[in-house]
């Protein structure tokens, strides 16, 4: 399994053939290396449904002929821009055929902002995502503040790489975040969601290099993870 990071918070896995994307935020992100009319992804896998995590999805999915998994509210509404949904909610789990699917509980809002018709879209509830193939188990927080369940969520997963945001005001700092990376007890924890906009500017390293256990690693835009 390949798993490279695309700034912000999207993160990409290559998994038997099958390219599964997270969070494509690729236009009006200036830190990604992705092109959104060139990429190609079979599978995208949404936590919710704000702008700046939506990003591209509809444009990607039609283009890609591509799957659209999203907490049900989220889902059903890019199913109406005319894209191929799945959705799924808090709790639950479903095996596709590229992986299983689990739908983790978030602390954080969710909707969409049409900001032409000065609109807010309501889009359910944010999620993280566990997600599992090739016997390896990612973990995608989303956006979300510290809550005492990634204690459990670290219990029940035997968690291989863990995604967290650290880019504070939105989302947990670099002080909660590393709290989190200890209840969740995964092998790697890697930094997502700060220096993409002035009010989430972190340095990760700085957090990654104060994670016990040598643990923490950050990604470069661009780089890619063997696991």
């Amino acid at each position: 399994m390949k798993i490279s990071y695309h700034g912000h918070s999207v993160v990409l896995i290559e998994t038997k053939g099958t390219r599964v994307i997270f969070d494509p935020f690729i236009t009006g992100n200036d830190l990604t290396d992705l092109s959104a009319s060139e990429l190609e992804v079979d599978i995208i896998l949404l936590t919710h449904g704000h702008n700046d995590h939506v990003g591209d999805t509809v444009e990607l999915a039609k283009r890609n002929n591509a799957l659209v998994i999203a907490p049900f509210e989220l889902a059903t509404y890019l199913g109406w821009q005319g894209v191929n949904v799945h959705p799924m909610h808090i709790g639950g789990a479903h095996t596709f055929e590229f992986g299983t699917v689990k739908l983790t509980q978030a602390f954080h809002g969710s909707a969409y902002t049409d900001e032409e018709n000065q609109n807010i879209i309501y889009t359910g509830m944010p999620a993280g995502i566990l997600f599992t193939a090739e016997q390896k188990t990612i973990y995608h927080a989303g956006d979300t503040a510290l809550f005492s369940d990634m204690k459990l969520i670290g219990e029940r997963n035997l968690i291989d790489v863990a995604f967290i945001p650290i880019g504070d005001n939105f989302t947990m700092g670099p002080e909660d975040a590393s709290i989190a990376a200890g209840w969740l007890q995964a092998k790697q924890v890697v930094p997502i969601h700060f220096n993409t906009f002035p009010v989430i500017e972190q340095d990760p390293h700085e957090f990654a290099d104060n994670l016990s256990g040598k643990k923490g690693k950050v990604l470069e835009v661009g780089e890619t993870l063997d696991i």
